[in-house]
């Protein structure tokens, strides 16, 4: 199994109705057919403690089956036309991949 995780940092200026439509472009991700599992959230406020980095403003947890799923997802036209459409709402972005 293949594990990615994104942590986006969204810019502080951008209006309640882009980041609703980054919201649901980042879920219309989970329609791509090579994700195996996924979850798209906000930072909990459940369980607050000073170790926990609650700094980003979405996360996202895609499982894959193998690296080629996960390549495939790459250029996969939803997932191109979500960095297109929603590039310019994050300040910046961090990947986590593990196997």
């Amino acid at each position: 199994m293949f594990h990615h995780i994104v942590f986006f940092y969204l810019k502080k200026d951008i209006t309640a109705a882009q980041r609703a439509e980054f919201e649901t472009k980042l879920r219309g991700l989970l329609a791509i057919k090579t994700i195996h599992s996924g979850y798209v959230g906000i930072p909990s406020t459940h369980a607050v403690r000073p170790i926990i980095d609650t700094s980003y403003d979405f996360a996202e947890f895609f499982v894959f089956k193998s690296h080629a799923d996960h390549d495939a997802y790459q250029i996969d036209q939803i997932h191109q036309d979500f960095i297109k459409d929603c590039k310019n709402y994050w300040d910046s972005v961090k990947i986590y991949d593990f196997e």
